[in-house]
């Protein structure tokens, strides 16, 4: 399978640093070409389904209906 089109803008292709796998659910750390991290939760299913593993190009997409913003 491949994509061809996606309607999501906020998507950060990079390599997969970690995998933290839990019994439901697991974190998935993607190392960005910018230095960014961005993690993601998603089911220790999909994690099997999808074969994710350390070091596996992959792109991660972001798409949220709020962004907060907080002052320090």
């Amino acid at each position: 399978m491949s994509i061809t089109a996606i309607n999501v803008r906020n998507q950060f292709r990079g390599t997969i640093k970690e995998i933290i796998e839990g019994p439901v659910v697991s974190e998935v750390d993607v190392q960005t070409a910018a230095g960014l991290v961005v993690t993601s939760v998603i089911t220790t299913r999909s994690v099997k389904e999808l074969q994710l593993t350390v070091g596996k190009e992959v792109v991660a997409l972001v798409k949220s209906t709020e962004v907060s913003i907080a002052t320090l």
